[in-house]
């Protein structure tokens, strides 16, 4: 079936008995599938009984990205771009089928016209990964490279990468790096580059503007406000989650409201929470770069065992999303569960070895509350702290900076206190 010496990013002509397709091969790992990713930078399964017949077009080269270099404005605000990955620096090589990514300035102002007239692009590739890789080294990485930044004339940072760990990321730096002079924005695309439907360019360019037209200084997140491709929404950095696999409104603010909404066509930046870290903030940039490696995130769930537990002994810090209010299994009420107080013997047994043991809740809304019924009680007698309102993983991240870079005895008041936006007085629905 297959033309002798078909590759991957051949470019193909198939013809089916309704249709005729133009492509690039991309093999598939169905072999009664032929898989073609289409000039629309949509992949699609053909049946392979289907197919007439495939001939092989013109031979395949390799874009690589240009090496040109593109005059810019000078009197335009000056904004640095860090890359460490995901799909806004990527362009299809439409003769491969795949995609390469583009860190030059000349390459993204030649995906992103429109940054032209905004502002003068610097960029530099700090890692190229996807965000599930993160490690809190990354963040260290990521919190010096601000720091040398901060020291130039730059008026603001945009942070590109991958969106399942974006939010984690900037929840970390928003720690890392507290009352920043300039803006520092986080952005990532929820729909590849090669697809019609990306929010790439949309969520750069707003980033762009935001931090060119408005008195912002300080950690935020630059997505989608709504699935139409209009306006982009800034986030507080530790009150942010991804909701969604892959709908470009995905990230939502939870508990609070966005700093604000950025409407680049119309030219307008709609402050929707006055809240927001201004530049005429006049306390000192502060940078700590560091996190404590040793530190657990563990998941409540039912029919749990003992040894999930012991798994973080010697750990320095442990984060529990527990259920509702805060809760762990721990009673036994019939023959199947004579293990559960075994597990509060072993949450007593890390935080006498010295473990911080944070409870948070599985529940997007609303505090953790340990007083409410004798199981939380339990816990606080066995040492665990209360998490308040925040998010498990800003949770995460908070205690591990802290336990690098503040004394046990603070650590313990510390993580019960509102720092940079983590912890809501009052809880908004």
């Amino acid at each position: 079936m297959l033309p002798k010496g078909l590759k991957k990013g051949d470019s193909v002509e198939v013809k089916t008995s309704t249709q005729t397709l133009h492509g690039i091969y991309m093999p598939s790992t169905n072999k009664s599938i032929f898989s073609l990713k289409l000039k629309s930078g949509y992949n699609i399964g053909i049946k392979t009984t289907k197919i007439k017949s495939i001939k092989k077009q013109k031979a395949s080269t390799t874009k690589k990205p240009s090496t040109k270099t593109t005059p810019q404005d000078s009197n335009l605000p000056h904004i640095t771009i860090l890359h460490t990955g995901g799909t806004i620096a990527s362009q299809v090589d439409y003769n491969t089928g795949a995609t390469y990514s583009s860190f030059t300035p000349s390459d993204l102002l030649e995906m992103f016209p429109e940054l032209k007239k905004i502002a003068r692009i610097d960029s530099a590739l700090v890692r190229n990964m996807w965000s599930d890789d993160l490690r809190f080294d990354h963040f260290t990485l990521l919190g010096k490279k601000i720091q040398s930044l901060l020291k130039t004339k730059t008026n603001g940072i945009i942070i590109s990468m991958g969106t399942d760990n974006l939010a984690v990321c900037a929840a970390a730096l928003a720690f890392i790096v507290q009352h920043s002079p300039i803006p520092i924005i986080l952005v990532g695309a929820q729909r590849s580059s090669d697809r019609p439907s990306s929010d790439a360019a949309l969520n750069l360019v707003a980033a762009s503007y935001f931090i060119s037209e408005s008195d912002f200084a300080g950690v935020g997140i630059c997505m989608h406000n709504s699935t139409n491709d209009d306006v982009c929404a800034i986030l507080p950095p530790t009150k942010t989650k991804k909701l969604h696999t892959s709908r470009r409104d995905a990230f939502q603010a939870i508990g609070t409201k966005p700093y604000a909404l950025v409407d680049v066509a119309n030219k307008k930046i709609i402050i929707t929470n006055k809240k927001y870290p201004k530049q005429d903030d006049q306390s000192k940039v502060s940078i700590a770069p560091n996190l404590e490696s040793k530190v657990g995130f563990f998941k409540i769930s039912v029919h749990m065992f003992t040894k999930q537990f012991d798994l973080f002994k010697g750990f320095k810090g442990l984060v529990i999303e527990g259920t509702g209010l805060g809760h762990m299994p721990g009673d036994k009420i019939d023959e199947y569960t004579t293990t559960h107080p075994k597990f509060l013997k072993s949450i007593k047994q890390l935080t006498d070895k010295g473990t911080v043991v944070v409870m948070t809740s599985n529940c997007l809304y609303g505090n953790t509350r340990l007083t409410v019924y004798a199981k939380g009680r339990a816990l606080l007698a066995s040492g665990v702290i209360q998490g308040a309102d925040m998010l498990p993983e800003t949770a995460f991240v908070k205690l591990a900076w802290l336990l690098a870079n503040k004394k046990k005895n603070e650590v313990k008041e510390l993580i019960q206190e509102n720092l940079v936006g983590e912890i809501n007085k009052r809880v908004q629905y």
